[in-house]
């Protein structure tokens, strides 16, 4: 799969759950969101090899 995070694409052989993923990127997952194939998904989503993942890191403001 290739994931796009901060303008590095990285890739992975192996599926594996969104959590894990972030986990193995030491991405804080309560500040990103995560879209897979252009569909926004949870933590528990399982991601394959041919998937295209972005990580969007969430911004608030007052």
């Amino acid at each position: 799969m290739k994931v796009e995070w901060n303008g590095t694409v990285y890739e992975f052989d192996k599926s594996m759950t969104v959590l894990r993923l972030l986990e193995r990127l030491s991405v804080n997952r309560e500040s990103h969101l995560v879209v897979v194939n252009n569909k926004l998904v949870t933590e528990d989503s399982r991601l394959e090899k041919d998937d295209e993942v972005k990580l969007i890191r969430v911004i608030s403001g007052g």
